[in-house]
Protein backbone atom coordinates (compact mmCIF):
# COMPACT_ATOMS: atom_id res chain seq x y z
CA UNK A 1 0.00 0.00 0.00
CA UNK A 2 1.04 3.64 -0.86
CA UNK A 3 2.03 5.77 1.51
CA UNK A 4 1.02 9.54 2.26
CA UNK A 5 3.78 11.83 1.67
CA UNK A 6 2.47 15.02 3.09
CA UNK A 7 0.89 14.95 6.85
CA UNK A 8 -2.57 17.36 6.03
CA UNK A 9 -2.83 20.04 8.68
CA UNK A 10 -5.88 20.95 10.31
CA UNK A 11 -7.53 24.34 8.98
CA UNK A 12 -6.43 27.25 9.31
CA UNK A 13 -2.63 25.96 9.51
CA UNK A 14 -0.58 26.67 12.52
CA UNK A 15 1.66 29.34 10.32
CA UNK A 16 1.46 33.20 10.19
CA UNK A 17 -1.19 33.43 6.40
CA UNK A 18 -1.33 36.97 6.48
CA UNK A 19 2.02 37.93 5.34
CA UNK A 20 3.02 40.79 4.14
CA UNK A 21 2.97 39.86 0.48
CA UNK A 22 -0.51 37.85 1.34
CA UNK A 23 -1.97 41.26 2.33
CA UNK A 24 -0.77 43.07 -0.80
CA UNK A 25 -2.12 40.62 -2.81
CA UNK A 26 -5.75 40.23 -1.05
CA UNK A 27 -6.32 44.18 -1.26
CA UNK A 28 -5.95 43.59 -4.89
CA UNK A 29 -7.77 40.68 -5.18
CA UNK A 30 -10.84 42.10 -2.79
CA UNK A 31 -11.09 45.64 -5.19
CA UNK A 32 -10.99 43.45 -8.29
CA UNK A 33 -13.68 40.79 -6.89
CA UNK A 34 -15.91 43.71 -5.99
CA UNK A 35 -15.97 45.47 -9.45
CA UNK A 36 -16.70 42.04 -10.61
CA UNK A 37 -19.77 41.67 -8.61
CA UNK A 38 -20.61 45.03 -9.50
CA UNK A 39 -20.38 44.87 -12.75
CA UNK A 40 -22.32 41.65 -13.33
CA UNK A 41 -25.76 43.21 -11.71
CA UNK A 42 -25.43 45.36 -14.72
CA UNK A 43 -27.42 42.44 -16.54
CA UNK A 44 -30.69 42.55 -15.66
CA UNK A 45 -31.25 39.02 -16.53
CA UNK A 46 -28.57 37.05 -14.10
CA UNK A 47 -29.11 33.69 -16.26
CA UNK A 48 -27.21 35.05 -19.17
CA UNK A 49 -24.09 35.41 -17.09
CA UNK A 50 -24.95 31.99 -15.28
CA UNK A 51 -25.27 29.88 -18.52
CA UNK A 52 -22.66 31.61 -20.76
CA UNK A 53 -20.08 32.07 -18.22
CA UNK A 54 -20.43 28.97 -16.59
CA UNK A 55 -19.65 27.11 -20.18
CA UNK A 56 -16.73 29.30 -20.56
CA UNK A 57 -15.15 28.04 -17.05
CA UNK A 58 -16.19 24.75 -17.95
CA UNK A 59 -14.22 24.97 -21.04
CA UNK A 60 -11.25 26.39 -18.89
CA UNK A 61 -11.61 23.69 -16.35
CA UNK A 62 -11.22 21.20 -18.37
CA UNK A 63 -8.79 22.38 -20.27
CA UNK A 64 -6.44 22.25 -17.05
CA UNK A 65 -6.82 18.36 -17.19
CA UNK A 66 -6.24 18.14 -21.44
CA UNK A 67 -9.67 18.01 -21.75
CA UNK A 68 -9.81 20.02 -24.73
CA UNK A 69 -12.47 21.39 -27.80
CA UNK A 70 -13.40 24.42 -29.56
CA UNK A 71 -16.07 26.47 -28.78
CA UNK A 72 -18.11 25.34 -32.10
CA UNK A 73 -17.98 21.88 -30.36
CA UNK A 74 -18.59 22.81 -26.80
CA UNK A 75 -22.11 25.62 -28.01
CA UNK A 76 -23.35 21.61 -30.84
CA UNK A 77 -23.15 19.89 -27.43
CA UNK A 78 -24.66 22.08 -25.69
CA UNK A 79 -27.52 22.66 -28.34
CA UNK A 80 -28.06 18.96 -29.34
CA UNK A 81 -27.28 17.55 -26.13
CA UNK A 82 -28.59 14.03 -27.79
CA UNK A 83 -26.57 13.99 -30.96
CA UNK A 84 -23.12 12.10 -31.14
CA UNK A 85 -20.23 14.61 -30.59
CA UNK A 86 -17.28 15.54 -29.31
CA UNK A 87 -16.82 13.53 -26.29
CA UNK A 88 -14.79 16.34 -24.52
CA UNK A 89 -17.62 19.06 -25.11
CA UNK A 90 -19.98 16.79 -23.16
CA UNK A 91 -17.72 16.29 -20.60
CA UNK A 92 -17.06 20.10 -20.55
CA UNK A 93 -20.82 20.60 -21.04
CA UNK A 94 -21.21 17.93 -17.86
CA UNK A 95 -18.98 20.35 -15.74
CA UNK A 96 -20.97 23.28 -16.43
CA UNK A 97 -23.93 21.17 -15.44
CA UNK A 98 -22.04 20.13 -12.02
CA UNK A 99 -21.75 23.60 -11.48
CA UNK A 100 -25.20 24.44 -11.78
CA UNK A 101 -26.22 21.47 -9.42
CA UNK A 102 -24.00 23.27 -6.68
CA UNK A 103 -25.27 26.70 -7.04
CA UNK A 104 -29.00 25.39 -7.14
CA UNK A 105 -28.07 23.60 -3.54
CA UNK A 106 -26.49 26.72 -2.38
CA UNK A 107 -29.67 28.88 -3.21
CA UNK A 108 -31.83 25.97 -1.71
CA UNK A 109 -30.11 25.90 1.74
CA UNK A 110 -29.24 29.42 2.44
CA UNK A 111 -25.44 28.96 1.54
CA UNK A 112 -24.53 25.39 2.75
CA UNK A 113 -21.81 23.36 0.58
CA UNK A 114 -21.85 20.14 2.23
CA UNK A 115 -20.06 17.26 1.32
CA UNK A 116 -23.11 15.45 0.10
CA UNK A 117 -23.50 17.90 -2.60
CA UNK A 118 -19.71 17.65 -3.65
CA UNK A 119 -20.50 13.65 -3.96
CA UNK A 120 -23.90 14.82 -6.46
CA UNK A 121 -21.37 16.91 -8.59
CA UNK A 122 -18.68 14.13 -8.80
CA UNK A 123 -21.65 11.66 -9.89
CA UNK A 124 -23.06 14.04 -12.53
CA UNK A 125 -19.44 15.08 -13.92
CA UNK A 126 -18.13 11.62 -14.42
CA UNK A 127 -21.31 9.33 -14.80
CA UNK A 128 -20.60 7.38 -11.22
CA UNK A 129 -22.92 6.09 -8.79
CA UNK A 130 -20.08 5.95 -5.83
CA UNK A 131 -18.44 8.91 -3.64
CA UNK A 132 -15.44 9.03 -1.67
CA UNK A 133 -12.59 6.73 -2.77
CA UNK A 134 -12.63 3.29 -0.57
CA UNK A 135 -9.42 1.89 -2.76
CA UNK A 136 -5.72 2.54 -1.83
CA UNK A 137 -3.88 2.96 -5.01
CA UNK A 138 -4.15 6.74 -5.72
CA UNK A 139 -0.98 8.56 -6.98
CA UNK A 140 -0.31 11.61 -8.37
CA UNK A 141 2.56 11.55 -11.27
CA UNK A 142 4.46 14.09 -13.56
CA UNK A 143 2.73 13.85 -16.28
CA UNK A 144 6.13 14.20 -18.47
CA UNK A 145 7.83 11.52 -16.23
CA UNK A 146 5.62 9.43 -14.78
CA UNK A 147 7.48 10.03 -11.33
CA UNK A 148 4.86 9.41 -8.02
CA UNK A 149 5.13 13.52 -6.66
CA UNK A 150 2.00 13.22 -4.47
CA UNK A 151 0.57 10.06 -2.68
CA UNK A 152 -3.04 11.36 -0.82
CA UNK A 153 -4.92 9.63 1.78
CA UNK A 154 -5.44 6.24 1.33
CA UNK A 155 -7.66 5.20 4.02
CA UNK A 156 -11.64 5.20 3.39
CA UNK A 157 -11.89 6.01 6.95
CA UNK A 158 -9.40 8.98 7.12
CA UNK A 159 -10.34 10.39 4.24
CA UNK A 160 -13.95 10.64 5.60
CA UNK A 161 -12.58 12.27 8.54
CA UNK A 162 -10.37 15.19 6.30
CA UNK A 163 -13.59 15.87 4.49
CA UNK A 164 -16.31 16.22 7.35
CA UNK A 165 -13.09 18.45 8.69
CA UNK A 166 -12.93 20.57 5.74
CA UNK A 167 -17.04 20.31 5.32
CA UNK A 168 -16.93 22.73 8.75
CA UNK A 169 -14.30 24.70 7.34
CA UNK A 170 -16.17 25.36 4.28
CA UNK A 171 -19.68 26.26 6.20
CA UNK A 172 -18.78 27.80 10.08
CA UNK A 173 -17.71 31.39 9.33
CA UNK A 174 -16.41 31.96 13.15
CA UNK A 175 -13.82 28.92 13.15
CA UNK A 176 -10.98 31.67 12.47
CA UNK A 177 -11.01 35.35 10.66
CA UNK A 178 -9.34 34.98 7.54
CA UNK A 179 -10.60 37.14 4.81
CA UNK A 180 -12.87 34.59 2.88
CA UNK A 181 -10.54 34.70 0.01
CA UNK A 182 -7.73 33.41 2.09
CA UNK A 183 -9.80 30.71 3.12
CA UNK A 184 -10.40 29.74 -0.47
CA UNK A 185 -7.21 29.45 -1.45
CA UNK A 186 -6.51 26.98 1.70
CA UNK A 187 -9.88 24.96 1.49
CA UNK A 188 -8.66 24.68 -2.52
CA UNK A 189 -5.44 23.17 -1.24
CA UNK A 190 -6.70 21.06 1.29
CA UNK A 191 -9.33 19.65 -0.85
CA UNK A 192 -7.18 18.43 -3.87
CA UNK A 193 -4.47 16.97 -1.13
CA UNK A 194 -7.12 14.74 -0.01
CA UNK A 195 -8.09 14.26 -3.28
CA UNK A 196 -11.08 12.38 -2.19
CA UNK A 197 -12.61 10.98 -5.73
CA UNK A 198 -11.31 8.71 -8.32
CA UNK A 199 -11.20 11.16 -10.64
CA UNK A 200 -12.44 14.74 -11.43
CA UNK A 201 -10.72 16.01 -7.77
CA UNK A 202 -9.04 19.27 -10.24
CA UNK A 203 -12.84 19.93 -11.43
CA UNK A 204 -14.70 19.47 -8.83
CA UNK A 205 -12.37 21.56 -6.75
CA UNK A 206 -12.35 24.40 -9.02
CA UNK A 207 -16.23 24.67 -8.56
CA UNK A 208 -15.90 24.86 -4.78
CA UNK A 209 -13.91 27.57 -5.30
CA UNK A 210 -16.37 29.71 -7.04
CA UNK A 211 -19.50 28.17 -5.05
CA UNK A 212 -17.27 29.50 -2.03
CA UNK A 213 -16.78 33.25 -2.81
CA UNK A 214 -21.17 33.16 -3.73
CA UNK A 215 -21.95 31.47 -0.64
CA UNK A 216 -19.91 34.05 1.34
CA UNK A 217 -21.55 37.05 -0.47
CA UNK A 218 -18.22 38.44 -2.28
CA UNK A 219 -20.10 37.15 -5.77
CA UNK A 220 -23.48 37.24 -6.38
CA UNK A 221 -23.83 34.51 -8.64
CA UNK A 222 -21.05 32.12 -9.57
CA UNK A 223 -19.38 33.91 -12.93
CA UNK A 224 -15.83 33.86 -11.92
CA UNK A 225 -13.61 32.99 -14.90
CA UNK A 226 -11.22 31.45 -12.39
CA UNK A 227 -10.03 28.46 -14.45
CA UNK A 228 -8.88 30.61 -17.43
CA UNK A 229 -5.34 32.06 -15.01
CA UNK A 230 -4.94 28.05 -14.02
CA UNK A 231 -5.12 27.06 -17.59
CA UNK A 232 -2.31 29.34 -18.84
CA UNK A 233 -0.12 29.39 -15.32
CA UNK A 234 -1.08 25.45 -15.06
CA UNK A 235 2.92 24.76 -14.27
CA UNK A 236 2.75 27.01 -11.56
CA UNK A 237 -0.40 25.84 -10.24
CA UNK A 238 1.31 22.53 -9.83
CA UNK A 239 4.46 24.09 -8.68
CA UNK A 240 2.49 25.57 -5.42
CA UNK A 241 0.60 22.86 -5.10
CA UNK A 242 3.16 20.65 -4.22
CA UNK A 243 5.96 24.11 -2.38
CA UNK A 244 3.15 23.68 0.52
CA UNK A 245 3.29 20.19 0.91
CA UNK A 246 7.35 20.06 0.24
CA UNK A 247 8.29 22.91 2.02
CA UNK A 248 5.35 24.46 3.79
CA UNK A 249 5.42 27.58 1.56
CA UNK A 250 1.64 28.82 2.09
CA UNK A 251 2.48 32.57 1.59
CA UNK A 252 3.42 31.65 -2.31
CA UNK A 253 0.47 29.67 -2.54
CA UNK A 254 -1.89 32.02 -1.29
CA UNK A 255 -0.58 34.85 -3.14
CA UNK A 256 -0.45 32.79 -6.55
CA UNK A 257 -4.60 32.15 -6.13
CA UNK A 258 -5.08 35.53 -5.10
CA UNK A 259 -3.32 36.68 -8.21
CA UNK A 260 -5.78 34.56 -10.44
CA UNK A 261 -8.48 36.13 -8.64
CA UNK A 262 -7.47 39.60 -9.28
CA UNK A 263 -6.62 38.86 -13.15
CA UNK A 264 -9.67 37.19 -13.71
CA UNK A 265 -11.94 39.15 -11.89
CA UNK A 266 -10.46 42.01 -14.70
CA UNK A 267 -10.78 39.77 -17.37
CA UNK A 268 -14.47 38.24 -16.68
CA UNK A 269 -15.59 41.91 -15.40
CA UNK A 270 -14.70 43.00 -19.29
CA UNK A 271 -16.39 40.31 -21.01
CA UNK A 272 -19.50 41.37 -18.89
CA UNK A 273 -19.24 44.95 -20.25
CA UNK A 274 -18.85 43.64 -22.99
CA UNK A 275 -21.78 41.19 -23.02
CA UNK A 276 -23.91 44.65 -21.86
CA UNK A 277 -22.48 46.60 -24.72
CA UNK A 278 -23.43 43.91 -27.46
CA UNK A 279 -26.64 43.62 -25.76
CA UNK A 280 -27.75 47.24 -25.58
CA UNK A 281 -26.98 47.99 -29.33
CA UNK A 282 -29.03 44.22 -30.35
CA UNK A 283 -31.83 46.13 -28.42
CA UNK A 284 -32.00 49.18 -30.09
CA UNK A 285 -31.55 47.64 -33.46
CA UNK A 286 -34.57 45.51 -33.23
CA UNK A 287 -36.29 48.32 -31.95
CA UNK A 288 -35.67 50.09 -35.16
CA UNK A 289 -35.69 47.67 -37.38
CA UNK A 290 -37.67 45.02 -36.08
CA UNK A 291 -40.25 46.79 -34.02
CA UNK A 292 -43.14 43.73 -34.13
CA UNK A 293 -40.85 41.24 -32.81
CA UNK A 294 -38.88 42.49 -30.21
CA UNK A 295 -39.18 41.38 -26.82
CA UNK A 296 -36.57 41.96 -23.74
CA UNK A 297 -37.49 38.12 -23.91
CA UNK A 298 -35.83 37.78 -27.45
CA UNK A 299 -33.20 39.42 -26.35
CA UNK A 300 -32.25 37.64 -23.37
CA UNK A 301 -32.90 34.53 -25.18
CA UNK A 302 -30.45 35.36 -28.18
CA UNK A 303 -27.72 36.12 -25.34
CA UNK A 304 -28.40 33.39 -23.52
CA UNK A 305 -27.53 30.77 -25.91
CA UNK A 306 -25.37 32.02 -27.97
CA UNK A 307 -26.44 29.38 -30.23
CA UNK A 308 -29.79 29.24 -30.14
CA UNK A 309 -32.59 26.81 -31.94
CA UNK A 310 -36.61 27.44 -32.52
CA UNK A 311 -37.13 25.02 -29.70
CA UNK A 312 -35.59 27.67 -27.54
CA UNK A 313 -37.70 30.15 -29.01
CA UNK A 314 -41.20 28.61 -28.37
CA UNK A 315 -40.14 27.72 -24.96
CA UNK A 316 -38.46 31.56 -23.90
CA UNK A 317 -41.16 33.43 -25.79
CA UNK A 318 -44.44 31.23 -25.16
CA UNK A 319 -44.92 31.40 -29.04
CA UNK A 320 -46.00 28.48 -31.32
CA UNK A 321 -43.28 26.89 -33.33
CA UNK A 322 -44.37 28.49 -36.40
CA UNK A 323 -44.15 31.59 -35.13
CA UNK A 324 -40.49 30.71 -33.53
CA UNK A 325 -39.09 29.63 -37.00
CA UNK A 326 -40.55 32.95 -38.65
CA UNK A 327 -38.64 35.04 -35.97
CA UNK A 328 -35.50 33.12 -36.31
CA UNK A 329 -35.69 33.49 -39.80
CA UNK A 330 -36.10 37.29 -40.20
CA UNK A 331 -33.51 37.92 -37.47
CA UNK A 332 -30.95 35.93 -39.96
CA UNK A 333 -31.98 37.52 -42.73
CA UNK A 334 -31.16 41.06 -40.93
CA UNK A 335 -28.02 39.77 -39.83
CA UNK A 336 -29.10 39.55 -36.00
CA UNK A 337 -27.92 35.88 -36.05
CA UNK A 338 -26.11 33.36 -38.96
CA UNK A 339 -28.30 30.32 -40.03
CA UNK A 340 -26.58 27.10 -39.60
CA UNK A 341 -27.75 23.60 -40.36
CA UNK A 342 -26.61 20.34 -38.58
CA UNK A 343 -27.90 17.05 -39.65
CA UNK A 344 -32.18 17.28 -39.44
CA UNK A 345 -31.66 20.77 -37.68
CA UNK A 346 -31.16 24.33 -37.92
CA UNK A 347 -29.70 26.82 -35.62
CA UNK A 348 -28.77 30.14 -35.13
CA UNK A 349 -25.60 32.04 -33.82
CA UNK A 350 -25.15 35.51 -32.14
CA UNK A 351 -21.55 35.69 -33.95
CA UNK A 352 -20.85 38.55 -32.04
CA UNK A 353 -21.26 37.42 -28.62
CA UNK A 354 -19.80 33.78 -29.54
CA UNK A 355 -16.40 35.97 -31.32
CA UNK A 356 -16.21 37.58 -27.83
CA UNK A 357 -15.39 34.59 -25.97
CA UNK A 358 -12.68 33.40 -29.08
CA UNK A 359 -11.30 36.43 -28.47
CA UNK A 360 -11.01 35.50 -24.49
CA UNK A 361 -10.11 31.96 -25.00
CA UNK A 362 -7.63 32.30 -27.75
CA UNK A 363 -6.47 35.67 -25.54
CA UNK A 364 -6.67 38.05 -28.81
Amino acid sequence: MLKPTYTLPPLPPAVDIETVPVLKALARASRALADLKGQAKTIPNQGILIDTLALQEAKASSEVENIVTTQDELFQADLFPDDPQSPAAKEVALYRDALRLGYAHLLDTGGLIPNSVLIDMFRLLKGRSDGFRVKPGTALKNEQTGQIVFVPPQDAREIIEHMTALEKFINVDDLCDLDPLIKMALIHHQFESIHPFADGNGRIGRIVNVLYLTRTGLLDIPVLYLSRFITRNKGDYYHHLQAVRDTGDWESWVVYMLDAVTETSATTSEIVAEIRQQMTEVKHRLRREMPKIYSQDLLNNLFRHPYTRIEYLQRDLSVSRQTAAKYLDALAETGFVEKHRSGKHNYFVNVALVNLFLDVSEGR
